[in-house]
């Protein structure tokens, strides 16, 4: 097929995928309460004549018969939930959120219209495809257990009988018509850990009558920075963040309690494990030798995002043919963020990678999370044609 096709179409259906980014960002639906988001993506899938099936309560999966008969099931992946966080940037005031508080910062509005501008692409082709092809709008990356997980535990791709995944995340570190991606582990394991430090309250003016939760808190924050410098190998990615810490009332009063919250980015089990077991030690050994106590809970969180080598190179191939090599960065280094789309790839080939989506003059630099979060909606005419394209490269022979 001439790879000019899938440029003109995506460049056709443009401004189709901008009008539906918008409309989602007005409104944003937080992990696992996408109600109204799936109905809206349901009904353009109805349009397009593509049937819809329901794995979950929330999100859906389309399915596109080709008109070539074939075993060959490809899956293509858009997360649909938004962030609990009040946006900012004058830039989107058009289509600011209008659900208070909740707001698309992660760029899964995009996703979303991508992968439904990718839907009428391969509808259009729809007799030029070998097998099927499975539109996977997936509710809840945002929150844990992740709704990758529960998709996966309820057998239905398994059933359909997927050879290969692929998915995105919009990237403001490149501009649009730009991509990054990576053979091998791309992202991390994202874990999270809770301690509550207890000890005992009083008067400011006589710590000696009590035992300060808040020195102990800070003696914990102090040594889990060890933990990477001296326990991981030192040629092995990995990250210990304190993100909150919350305790005390006002300035003369010596709190109960103080609590902290973070996260551990690692790329193997073992090494979270190590880590979990060191965080636990450092709060008992401080909390202990100051009379104080505590209480200790880690989540697992997902697995690392690792690229299967022939979906990566499938990717590579489409890409560096439909927007040149130059276009094509391939990191040398994993990112320390954590994506869902672990779960997939635990069950199947699969590969992830990085649209540009940065731009200064759409105020589209910020990171993810932030409340002024943005894209250039540009990064459709790539995004849209990147994906449709590699619906069409082979699976190897097992």
């Amino acid at each position: 097929m001439e790879i000019t096709k899938f440029k003109e179409k995506a460049k056709a259906y443009h401004s189709k995928m901008v009008g539906i980014r918008r409309h989602l960002h007005r409104h944003p639906e937080l992990s696992f309460q996408e109600h109204e988001t799936t109905e809206y993506i349901i009904k353009q899938l109805d349009e397009l004549n593509i049937p819809v099936d329901r794995p979950l309560e929330t999100g859906c999966v389309g399915i596109i018969e080709g008109g070539k008969s074939s075993s060959k099931v490809v899956a293509l992946r858009a997360d649909i939930d938004a962030l609990l966080i009040s946006e900012e940037g004058d830039h989107k005031s058009e289509f600011f959120s209008e659900n208070g508080g909740v707001a698309h910062c992660c760029g899964h509005d995009a996703h979303t219209a991508n992968l439904l501008g990718v839907a009428h692409i391969l509808a259009d082709l729809r007799d030029e495809i070998e097998g099927t092809v499975l539109l996977v709008f997936q509710p809840g990356e945002e929150k844990l257990p992740g709704g990758g997980r529960l998709l996966c535990d309820t057998g239905y791709l398994q059933e359909k009988g997927v050879d290969v995944i692929y998915g995105l995340h919009s990237y403001p570190e490149l501009e649009p018509g730009q991509i990054a991606v990576k053979e091998g582990p791309l992202m991390a394991r994202p874990d999270e850990f809770r301690i509550e430090v207890i000890g005992k309250g009083g008067h400011a003016a006589s710590p000696h009558q009590a035992v300060d939760p808040i020195v102990m808190a800070s003696q914990i924050v102090n040594q889990l920075q060890t933990i990477v410098s001296r326990n991981v190998n030192p040629t092995e990615p990995a990250v210990v963040t304190v993100g909150k810490i919350s305790g005390g009332s006002t300035h003369n009063i010596i709190s109960e309690k103080v609590e902290l919250l973070g996260t551990v980015r690692t790329f193997a089990q073992e090494t979270a494990d190590m880590i979990k077991n060191r965080i636990e030690a450092i709060a008992k050994g401080v909390t202990e030798a100051s009379g104080g106590r505590y209480t200790f809970d880690f989540d697992y969180g997902y697995p690392a995002v690792t690229n299967t080598d022939w979906a990566t190179d499938n990717l590579v191939h489409a890409a560096q043919t439909i927007l040149g090599d130059k276009q094509v960065h391939l990191l040398d280094d994993p990112i320390m963020a954590g994506e869902d789309f672990a779960f997939y790839q635990q069950e199947f080939p699969g590969a992830f990678f990085f649209l540009g989506s940065g731009s200064e003059k759409t105020e589209s630099t910020y990171s993810w999370h932030h409340p002024k979060y943005n894209i250039d909606e540009d990064c459709f005419l790539t995004g849209a044609a990147l994906m449709a394209s590699v619906v069409f490269e082979p699976i190897p022979k097992s």
